[in-house]
């Protein structure tokens, strides 16, 4: 490593955590020559026994230390405790889902000697690592996120590297670690810190790299695949600005405590927070004063306090940016039901906005903060309409309990998952995550991912015993 250091700060009051080194060219080319060196040689592959056998006993020594990598992962982090913990279990189950599918997906045959050309033949496919993987991370899920990245590279066979947040560099630093103790060569997994933008830039698009994993903003990961070398695939997850739709005939109570949790988890520092409810008119400003209410309820501080209900967000100039998107929305004519302040330098109160105009940022762009805005609609296709205005699709809501209105908004919202009854950031490890438009590219998931990592080499033999 280089001989600089950098020093990780707690995003709710800024003290220092710790110091980790920071990679430079010289680490990026070494790690580089490195994994392509151990891909191209095939004796030195790992079988699949044994990287099974590292998931598993990765999965044990991270049960074991749970809620030490829960709190460290809410300090670095500013998730509250209560959902980091969530987070390390979901960390977990990742790589069950991973020794899973590998233990149960597999080839193909190929159909043969079904006419001419194809007698006397048999062809079946088996599934290859597809070289060097490298991952590039965002914060807000410090442990999670790497866990989706890094451990589907290890259950496909590929060497893999992971630059992760420099936010939030040391839960993944600790799972590199973990897997390392579960007996992975530390060769093929390595993580680096890394600052310099073209230093990270020259690691994702360097000509080795098979496949290149980024999570992070749209506007970095659209600028990296376009200088990605030939032949790398990618995958891109970026974010959104999610909408759910409230029926009348909704269940209220239902709708305001799946609203409230999708919408504030994490301080709205996620890629599907609720952010934008189109509300059927003759109950909107009720629902909204409700959430209102609710969202001034939220205990705010310390995230690794367990009655901490929302956390910091990442940096103080995301807190200035927040207050000035909510201050340009209330401006223009926004009605403000509550919050619409900073608590701190590192905390902004949970918002809920009424009607903001649709020029306005908080209505055309990801806001990434603890904000709601609740538009009233008299038109179903209409509020369609209207969610599907903007240039991000991701995951979007219904709550009905109409099962045609469902279906009819299921059909017609541009979403790659909708929920009915539930809000826009349910996710399990397992399902089909995909950004659309410019909020992603491939589709995340677990077994999804590991796909993504292998080629499938299809193998033809003609014989006249056959």
């Amino acid at each position: 490593m280089t001989a600089r250091t950098l020093t990780v700060t707690a995003p709710y009051d800024g003290s220092a955590i710790a110091p980790v080194p920071v990679a430079g060219a010289t680490e990026v080319e070494d790690a580089l020559s490195t994994a392509a060196a151990l891909h191209r040689d095939r004796d030195r592959w790992l079988a699949l026994p044994e990287r099974l056998a590292v998931l598993r006993r990765a999965a044990e020594i991270m049960a074991e230390e749970a809620e030490t990598l829960a709190v460290n992962a809410a300090r670095e982090g500013g998730k509250p405790l209560i959902d980091s913990r969530v987070e390390v279990a979901r960390a977990i189950d990742c790589l069950h889902i991973c020794v899973e599918t590998m233990r149960t997906e597999a080839g193909a045959v190929i159909p043969m000697d079904v006419n001419g050309a194809s007698a006397g033949r048999i062809a079946m496919t088996r599934h290859e690592p597809i070289g060097v993987v490298v991952a590039v991370s965002a914060f807000n899920h410090p442990l999670n996120l790497i866990a989706h990245q890094v451990a589907p590279a290890v259950a496909a066979g590929c060497p893999v590297i992971v630059k992760p947040s420099e936010d939030t560099p040391l839960s993944c630093l600790r799972f590199v670690q973990i897997l390392h103790e579960a007996g992975l060569p530390e060769a093929w997994c390595r993580a680096l810190v890394i600052e310099d933008l073209a230093v990270a830039e020259a690691l994702a698009t360097d000509p080795r790299v098979g496949f290149f994993s980024f999570i992070g903003s749209a506007r970095v990961g659209w600028h990296l695949r376009s200088k990605l070398a030939p032949g790398t695939r990618c995958a891109l997850e970026h974010g959104g600005a999610a909408p759910v739709i409230l029926s009348q005939d909704a269940d209220r109570k239902a709708a305001l405590e799946a609203i409230l949790k999708g919408g504030f988890y994490h301080a709205g520092q996620v890629c599907v927070s609720v952010q934008r409810v189109f509300a059927d008119r003759r109950i909107a400003k009720t629902f909204a004063d409700q959430l209102a209410a609710a969202a001034a309820a939220l205990t705010v501080g310390d995230p690794t306090e367990a009655a901490t209900d929302v956390g910091p967000l990442i940096r103080p100039r995301e807190v200035t940016r927040v207050a000035e998107w909510v201050d340009e929305a209330v401006d223009a004519g926004a009605e403000l039901l509550t919050g619409g302040k900073a608590l701190s330098e590192y905390c902004y109160a949970p918002t809920v906005l009424y009607d903001p105009p649709g020029d306005v940022r908080m209505s055309t762009a990801e806001v990434f903060g603890p904000v709601v805005a609740v538009y009233p609609y008299d038109d179903l296709d209409d509020a369609l309409t209207r969610a599907n205005s903007l240039e991000y699709a991701f995951q979007a809501a219904v709550f009905t309990q109409d099962i045609d209105l469902a279906m009819r908004a299921f059909s017609r919202l541009d979403a790659s998952a909708v929920m009915v009854n539930d809000h826009t950031a349910f996710r399990v490890d397992w399902m089909p995550f995909a950004g659309l438009k410019q909020s992603g590219l491939g589709v995340g998931g677990i077994p999804h991912t590991i796909r993504d990592m292998q080629t499938e080499k299809m193998l033809m033999v003609r014989s006249p015993g056959l």
